[in-house]
């Protein structure tokens, strides 16, 4: 999952759009393009280590869902969209970073009738990233729950990975006015969804929890991997609604997400958690994770 701030390092970046590579400058869409206009699109932010494209079919299945969600023709097959991944990866020389993919409606009218956009575009960027600094790892941050409330599943489901992120952005407004870093959402029965940007886990007595995807978190590549970490460290984990008082006193707090990986946190609404330092379970599956990482995925350069 993607609001991190990322920057684009490369002299002249090349950007894949619909089956070109351009350059950045020359990178643009219509202003009739239902993507800008309305928001009608997908996407998927997905990370490239040690010289691999890090769980690259599941964020394409998951691209896949989202458009048959949203009855989006993607017009090209999983193996072609892999394929324009990796060369997009070797034409700006990247080994580490990001990728955003997007896929939109593509150009039609000022009218919401999905039918007026005859062909979706697809773009591809990939860059170096920044991430959170290294003092967020160590030391943990500091979290707050912000009044906007996650998105109902029978409006804009938040399983669907959409270009429509206003909720999220509301809600990491609600954050930068507060001065912390991200912001818990909760549904609308008073149960903690996700954050802005990232999935939630907490741990309690050596179990791990994170919110079910019913509450209104999102089906996480990073998350999927944490629990399979889990489960071979054998560490129990559990997919149970939670609530703010679960939060507060959880002894171990994380958030996980496709940019940040696994952030420790230590405060919540002015309530330290757990002794207020990042965890022992927590850094024994960042270990693992980033352990995962060196060695799943598809390979960029033979």
């Amino acid at each position: 999952m993607w609001c991190l701030p990322y920057r684009f390092a490369q002299e002249v970046m090349k950007v894949y759009l619909d089956g070109q590579f351009v350059d950045e400058a020359d990178a643009k869409i219509s202003v009739f393009d239902h993507g800008l206009l309305y928001g009608d699109g997908i996407f998927e932010g997905i990370r490239m280590y040690h010289n691999r494209i890090f769980k690259l079919r599941e964020h394409i299945e998951r691209l896949y869902w989202s458009a048959k969600a949203l009855l989006l023709e993607i017009p090209m097959t999983p193996a072609e969209l892999v394929e324009a991944c990796l060369e997009t990866c070797r034409a700006n020389n990247l080994r580490e970073g990001y990728i955003r993919l997007i896929v939109t409606r593509g150009k039609g009218t000022l009218g919401l009738d999905p039918r007026r956009c005859p062909k979706p575009s697809i773009i591809i960027i990939a860059a170096t990233i920044q991430l959170y600094p290294d003092a967020v790892y160590s030391e943990g941050m500091t979290i707050a729950t912000v009044p906007t409330t996650r998105n109902l599943v029978n409006s804009v489901n938040p399983a669907i990975k959409s270009l429509n992120y206003l909720n999220n952005i509301l809600a990491r407004i609600e954050a930068n006015l507060i001065g912390v870093e991200e912001a818990i959402m909760l549904n609308t029965d008073g149960f903690v969804a996700e954050c802005t940007g990232d999935n939630v886990f907490i741990v309690q007595k050596g179990r791990l929890f994170t919110p079910p995807l019913s509450a209104g978190a999102l089906y996480g590549i990073t998350r999927n991997t944490v629990l399979d970490c889990a489960r071979v460290m054998g560490i129990p984990s559990g997919e149970p609604n939670l609530t703010r008082y679960d939060i507060y006193t959880a002894d171990e707090m994380f958030l996980t997400g496709t940019a940040a990986e696994m952030v420790p946190v230590v405060k919540v609404d002015g309530r330290v958690i757990g002794d207020g330092r990042p965890g022992p379970i927590t850094a024994r599956l960042l270990a693992a994770f980033r352990e995962t990482t060196r060695h799943d995925g598809e390979i960029i350069f033979a």
